[in-house]
């Protein structure tokens, strides 16, 4: 990934951690050493920290083992200063396999805790709850991380997006209605709940308001992408197969190519090289080589080479979802071996508006 380092693999995920973590970590340390404390116990600070986020990946590695139960993959985990993110491939379209998935993650955070619980209760101590206002130290570790891994737990089963609890809740919720109404509402009370966090956060904590933003900025997101995803449902890649396109060698200029850009209405086009397709090209991959390279250089220099191949009777939410994900703006279709068209999503984007222009003219009537 782009400004991550891979940190481990484990159980055939691959584990990375953003730079900006690095800083975080340093920043602990600075601001530690500032309030007085010795380099000892900035550092005893750092472990707490990294052992808080090894609770977070494992609580995301809990999702992602779940998900591999019904046959969904997961790509990888990044470790952020806000958190962890597991890229699970897609989210079950079953309810009832949603709902595990959600839940999973939430009960890797209440098995830590148990346990950690069940050894204050087998060495008959208690956690030295009143000396959380200190620094962390070896005699309230334990306490801390009981307690990180119960706020956890409360704060992802918030029923909203994108936390855990609105994914439980659009889970119960398609039980009864289907999955696109589902999203609806579990967005609409996840976007009730963030402009109350907001609320509270102007009266009482200023982080409220972040909680809020991030709450209703994920929701939004959440019930656009399903509200796509449902639009798209009914289709297939041959039902908005392009069947008139360019194919250019990977030898063109790139000056050659301009001019095909300015004379005609296609952006994206796929390149030939060895009497095969071999990657794709757009109107950025162009403005960009003619920044660096100058316009006599050949296409083969600047060819996206991560080239996603469709098949002709694959669903059309599933061909767009993995375009976004890999950035494919245009890519081949194939009927077994035979190149048949190519896919854009510029076109993918013309049949959410006819779509959605249908819909509310059925409304209407």
């Amino acid at each position: 990934m782009k400004w991550s380092l891979k940190i481990a693999r484990l159980a055939g995920i691959d584990v990375f951690v953003h730079w900006t973590f690095l800083i975080l970590l340093g920043w602990i340390i600075w601001s530690n050493l500032q309030s007085g404390q010795t380099l000892a116990e900035s550092l005893m600070g750092v472990w707490f920290i990294l052992a808080l986020f090894a609770c977070v990946v494992l609580h995301e590695f809990g999702h992602a083992l779940m998900a591999r139960r019904f046959g969904v993959g997961t790509k990888h985990i990044t470790l952020l200063p806000i958190g962890g993110v597991a890229s699970i491939e897609k989210i079950p379209e079953k309810p009832a396999e949603e709902l595990w998935v959600a839940l999973a993650g939430p009960a890797v955070n209440v098995l830590i805790a148990a346990l950690i619980a069940l050894g204050f209760w087998v060495s008959g101590k208690e956690g030295n709850w009143l000396e959380l206002s200190q620094p962390i130290q070896g005699n309230n570790f334990l306490t801390g991380m009981l307690l990180v891994n119960i706020t956890l737990v409360l704060f992802n089963m918030i029923p909203a997006f994108p936390m855990d609890g609105g994914r439980v809740l659009r889970a119960l919720l398609a039980m009864k209605m289907g999955r696109a109404p589902a999203t609806e509402w579990a967005a609409r009370i996840g976007q009730l709940l963030a402009i109350a966090f907001v609320f509270l956060g102007a009266l009482y904590n200023f982080w409220l308001i972040f909680i809020g933003l991030f709450i209703y900025l994920g929701a939004s997101a959440e019930a656009n992408y399903e509200a796509t995803q449902s639009m798209l449902s009914g289709y297939r890649v041959r039902d908005v197969l392009m069947h008139q396109f360019t194919i250019l060698h990977a030898s063109n200029s790139i000056d050659y190519v301009v001019k095909l850009l300015l004379d005609g209405q296609e952006k994206e086009f796929l390149v030939e090289e060895d009497q095969q397709i071999a990657g794709s090209i757009t109107r950025d991959d162009l403005i960009k080589g003619l920044q660096q390279f100058g316009k006599k250089e050949p296409l083969s220099h600047i060819l996206n080479r991560q080239l996603l191949r469709l098949d002709l009777d694959m669903p059309l939410s599933d061909a767009y979802r993995k375009m976004t994900e890999t950035n494919n703006k245009i890519c081949p279709v194939y009927r077994g071996s035979d190149l048949v068209g190519v896919l854009n999503q510029e076109n993918v984007m013309e049949t959410i508006m006819v779509e959605n222009a249908l819909r509310d003219s059925a409304r209407k009537v």
